[in-house]
């Protein structure tokens, strides 16, 4: 079955890729593996010479990778440029630090000499989302090459010219043709690629639904899997919160990406003294933020990736607002061709409503009154996610205690969520398990190997 890249911004095809045939998947899968068994002899050194000219050509080409991540998928080309040097970052964090953070632990036993040691697995296969098409991979892919495995990737069906490119830059960069490789196939094909016995291990970023099926198909042939899934992320904002950053701060984090990231805060947790004060700045703040063409250098906010997930996000606000919630901004899908929906500002949000329960995957916020800080806290946990969540407060000392007590991956005191390479992450509760970055990341698909020596 062919894969078709569409634009989102115009409903226009872009072009189509042949599907790889289950054959020519074991193929891939096979050279991968051989691939590997050298490339996992290779030298930190050479690794790391390697990993920094994939940096250097990713921001050589930033401007390309924009632009396809704009056609393909939406982003707003300022910010494609971004991820793409998001991406270069990791790279060079990785070839800087992979070989410390692999490097044998000394334990002190009863024995003449004992310690730890990290050794590669092999073939780890990433299926990855459309919204960070660069970023997800390379965040990835940086620390399992550096880390002496290999890779194959199952992209997003709507970004295969994303996909094909990031299998270019490690050509292109010197890695070994086969060390890491794309799998252009959809959904149904990837269970048998987690069965095959040369697949070790299994990293997944997208939906619960879709962490699930992963994750038990992984488990029924015991293979280690990384999930980084679905969110609905707590902003909590104290009484005693700057209202300019902190409104300023959380229209930002709504609107990154179109809306469209894991990571966005989606819920806004207000206590009433500044809840009226903080809802009039938001809702200015965000209807000044300009939606357009996402390859218009001004653009803001460009279109939803698909029209599906466009038309499955205006369901989710007409529900909301059958139930109770009132619209003080957008909440109409605009005329035209694109995927386009307005920013949106939702208030009244309570318990049974979508913008409450459910994770709002686009440029739409639920605003949520409480009592006072514990409250907020309450309302901020009572949710079946937990990746990321933030406080807002003048006083530091309070905003790390709150900050404690969020159910959470990460949180963040007076700034919005993101990953940093120097940082894990990753969530709790069906936000998914295991983590990425840092060391805490590149260990995740390491054999931790005890020696001891009698």
């Amino acid at each position: 079955m062919p894969i078709t890249s569409i634009n989102p911004a115009t409903g226009q095809s872009i072009k189509t890729y042949d599907e790889h045939t289950p054959e020519q998947v074991s193929e891939i899968i096979k050279q991968t593996h051989e691939a590997w068994k050298s490339w996992r002899a290779t030298s930190f050194a050479h690794r790391a010479d390697l990993m920094k000219r994939a940096a250097s050509i990713l921001r050589d080409r930033k401007t390309e990778l924009a632009q396809m991540m704009a056609e393909e998928m939406g982003k707003p080309l300022k910010q494609g440029v971004a991820e793409a040097e998001k991406s270069a970052w990791g790279c060079e964090y990785y070839a800087e630090n992979a070989e410390k953070q692999l490097a044998s632990e000394q334990v002190k036993t009863d024995s003449a000499k004992s310690y730890v040691a990290f050794d590669p697995i092999g073939i780890v296969l990433a299926v990855m989302p459309w919204n960070f098409p660069f970023w997800q991979v390379f965040r990835f892919a940086a620390p399992a090459l550096m880390a002496g495995n290999a890779g194959v990737l199952k992209h997003a069906s709507n970004v295969p010219a994303c996909a094909m490119a990031i299998e270019e830059i490690f050509v292109q960069a010197g890695f070994p043709k086969d060390v890491f490789r794309t799998l252009l196939i959809g959904s149904k094909q990837v269970q048998a690629v987690i069965e095959n016995p040369l697949v070790k291990a299994v990293t997944l970023t997208g939906s619960t639904p879709a962490g699930q099926a992963v994750a038990s198909q992984a488990g029924a042939v015991l293979k280690k899997t990384v999930l980084e899934l679905g969110g609905s992320d707590a902003y909590v904002v104290l009484e005693d919160a700057d209202l300019d950053l902190a409104a300023q701060t959380c229209v930002n984090s709504r609107l990154l990406n179109s809306g469209q990231s894991c990571i966005n805060a989606k819920r806004f947790v207000i206590v009433e003294p500044v809840a009226a004060a903080f809802t009039d700045k938001y809702v200015a703040f965000m209807k000044a933020k300009k939606t357009g063409d996402p390859l218009a250098d001004d653009t803001d906010v460009g279109p939803q990736a698909r029209h599906e997930l466009r038309d499955e996000l205006h369901q989710q606000v007409k529900d909301s607002i059958a139930r109770g919630a009132r619209v003080l901004l957008g909440g109409e899908v605009p005329p035209g061709s694109g995927a386009y929906y307005p920013p949106t500002v939702l208030t009244d949000v309570k318990p049974g409503m979508p913008a409450y329960d459910e994770e709002l995957f686009g440029p739409v916020a639920s605003i949520i009154t409480a009592k006072d800080e514990q409250d907020a806290i309450r309302i901020a946990n009572d949710s079946v996610f937990g990746l990321g969540a933030a406080v807002f407060t003048r006083d530091i000392e309070r905003g790390e205690r709150v900050a404690r007590d969020l159910e959470a991956g990460s949180t963040f005191i007076n700034g919005l969520v993101a990953s940093d390479p120097r940082l894990p992450f990753g969530g709790t509760k069906m936000s998914g398990y295991g983590r990425e970055l840092s060391a805490y990341g590149i260990r995740e698909f390491m054999n931790i190997k005890t020696v001891v020596v009698s």
